[in-house]
């Protein structure tokens, strides 16, 4: 392993200060060959070396300078120096509270968060593409499998975040599931039981708070058994718990219902009765608002998408079902965008004069889920559709957020 004279670092910060661009183009660092946990290492440090949170990753960022980036060895202190983040959503200077980001998807979440203060300590997800977006936008490359993460290698923090995976508790998720005869929900091995590594982390690191988000069905899944062991575990765990169901469409132009479950840890002094989810503001949305005045004809439908589309509606009409596309009222709210939109944009069409109704662009679906056209999209369309139908609706998030926040660590 490398040694680092990093006691005299100190003497290093009155020197001109490096960007995280500028150092990732001097070592020739193409983010689609470190999309590993190793430069998840070595992003988190140099995330965090300000902030004493930053020793657990060094020996990994270390290890992955010498084997990794060997050029960098004879100049290993640049890298440790204070970094300018000069990505679209640096993180603050000077946080109110610390907090950490599980299933991180591109980071709706951590956007929310960082909105209102917040510092995050450690992110994990495991697609690809996804970590791509989010280190685009962040400045940092998450953890991979949450499944093979060290709880001991996690900052302490105040906060602990987490989308978990929809699927095995959504509606759509397990209707698929049914019709070919998979397990779903707890008994899935593949994401059923990923809610307990959740748990694990919070046996280990008892954070001051949590916010778990997911489908709304995961009140009534498998006869409320699901939730009920969710919430068994975080008593267990010793956390008060609150849960709602939440639309967006009271922040922005989608219909999209999720449950928020927001714990406070017992033993804390924190004032759990205070908190109170966010209430509606009565203000109205329109999707007309979110489009682009000028659209390139490729997101025009194929008179043959088209022509089936309206064939597949027509069917299941006549056998009294309800599949079919979602022809948007543009002065109204769109259905709730998900990861198969890249399919075939069925369930949220725009209405075109004259011709085939197309599919939102993935800026509109980023405005959807009200992410600010300050954010980057460095995917290809198809992946974008998959990460903002997966992503959370950010203006929601930071609403919630802003009550637990005004408990968690107040002005």
């Amino acid at each position: 392993m490398m040694e680092l004279a990093l006691p005299f670092l100190d003497s290093f910060h009155k020197t001109p200060m490096t960007t995280y661009n500028q150092l990732k183009k001097r070592y020739n660092i193409h983010i689609d060959k470190h999309l590993n946990d190793g430069f998840a290492h070595l992003t988190h440090y140099l995330q965090n070396n300000n902030c004493g949170h930053s020793e657990v990753y060094l020996p990994y960022a270390e290890t992955y300078l010498s084997e990794k980036l060997p050029n960098t060895v004879s100049d290993p202190l640049q890298l440790y120096l204070p970094l300018v983040f000069d990505v679209p959503f640096p993180p603050p200077v000077e946080p109110r509270f610390t907090f950490i980001d599980l299933f991180a998807g591109i980071g709706g979440i951590r956007m929310a968060y960082q909105n209102l203060g917040g510092k995050c300590l450690f992110s994990s997800e495991w697609n690809q593409y996804s970590k791509k977006t989010y280190e685009c936008n962040f400045g940092e490359v998450p953890f991979g499998d949450i499944t093979k993460i060290d709880e001991r290698i996690i900052p302490s923090h105040d906060l602990l975040l987490a989308g978990f995976p929809c699927q095995p508790f959504s509606i759509a998720g397990v209707s698929k599931k049914n019709s070919l005869g998979r397990k779903h929900g707890f008994a899935d091995d593949t994401q059923g039981t990923l809610f307990f590594d959740i748990a694990r982390i919070i046996n280990a690191k008892k954070p001051k708070a949590i916010m778990l988000e997911n489908v709304k069905n995961l009140v009534s899944h498998d006869k409320g058994q699901t939730f009920a062991i969710i919430t068994k575990t975080l008593d267990e765990l010793g956390y008060h718990i609150k849960y709602k169901v939440l639309d967006s469409k009271d922040y922005v132009p989608q219909h999209r219902e999720r449950i928020f479950i927001v714990g406070f840890r017992k033993d804390s002094t924190l004032r759990y009765d205070d908190f109170v989810f966010p209430k509606p503001s009565g203000e109205q949305f329109a999707i007309k608002d979110i489009l682009d005045k000028e659209v390139d004809s490729k997101y025009t439908l194929s008179d043959k998408l088209w022509n089936f589309l309206q064939a597949y509606a027509n069917k299941h009409r006549a056998q009294g079902n309800g599949f079919g596309f979602g022809l948007t009222n543009l002065d109204g709210i769109s259905r709730t965008i998900s990861a198969r939109y890249y399919k075939d944009g069925s369930e949220i069409l725009l209405p075109q004069n004259g011709g085939n109704p197309r599919r939102l662009t993935p800026r509109e679906c980023a405005r959807l889920q009200g992410f600010p056209d300050t954010y980057h999209i460095p995917v290809s369309d198809n992946q974008a559709y998959r990460q903002f139908g997966n992503s959370v609706t950010v203006p929601l998030i930071q609403a919630v957020g802003a009550q637990l926040v005004a408990i968690l660590a107040p002005l």
